[in-house]
């Protein structure tokens, strides 16, 4: 199936303000965008759960790891390099980057201790055996930091679904960071 990649002009006209914003913001309107614009429900879904995510209380580059993880687990090349670029541009360590893309162990306790529970949510899909729970917790995480990180999890889903449905393909402004898995 070829799905169509909207623009402000070709979405409906519910998505057209929220690409409009979009490209004002990023300068263009990335493909995933552009996509789920197809259904304004899909678009407008995830841009709320992105919202919420960055609202949510993880610790600096806490989200980042969350988003790399989920997408290296989910083989979402797409978002692999969105992710990367921005973590990078975010300020995030280059080696910190590269380790989560190759999913490897991180030398940040804290940081690490999101990468491994990122990744036992989504291999376990949920269903986190307590002893892990307890692990995060033990390192420095509340009950809302659990949550918290599976409303990214949620977030990176929804797209990296959509990604391997659409075959979305990848922006110019990150092929710098494209990623084979």
């Amino acid at each position: 199936m070829e799905f169509t990649i909207h623009d402000e002009r070709s979405a409906p006209a519910e998505v057209g303000p929220a690409l409009t914003e979009i490209r004002k913001r990023l300068g263009f309107v990335p493909n995933l965008y552009g996509v789920m614009a197809e259904s304004p429900e899909a678009l407008n879904a995830y841009l709320a759960l992105s919202k919420q995510f960055r609202n949510s209380s993880l610790p600096t580059g806490g989200q980042d790891i969350v988003w790399l993880t989920v997408s290296r687990l989910n083989a979402c090349r797409y978002c692999m390099a969105v992710h990367s670029t921005n973590a990078l541009r975010s300020g995030l360590d280059a080696e910190v980057v590269a380790a989560l893309r190759e999913g490897v162990p991180l030398a940040d306790p804290q940081l690490e201790a999101i990468r491994r529970f990122t990744q036992t949510v989504v291999v376990e899909q949920g269903n986190v055996p307590d002893e892990e729970v307890q692990q995060f917790l033990s390192s420095g995480f509340a009950q809302r930091q659990v949550l918290d990180v599976m409303v990214g999890v949620a977030m990176k889903t929804l797209s990296n679904y959509v990604n391997h449905l659409a075959h979305t393909p990848l922006d110019d402004a990150f092929m710098a960071q494209a990623w084979v898995g």
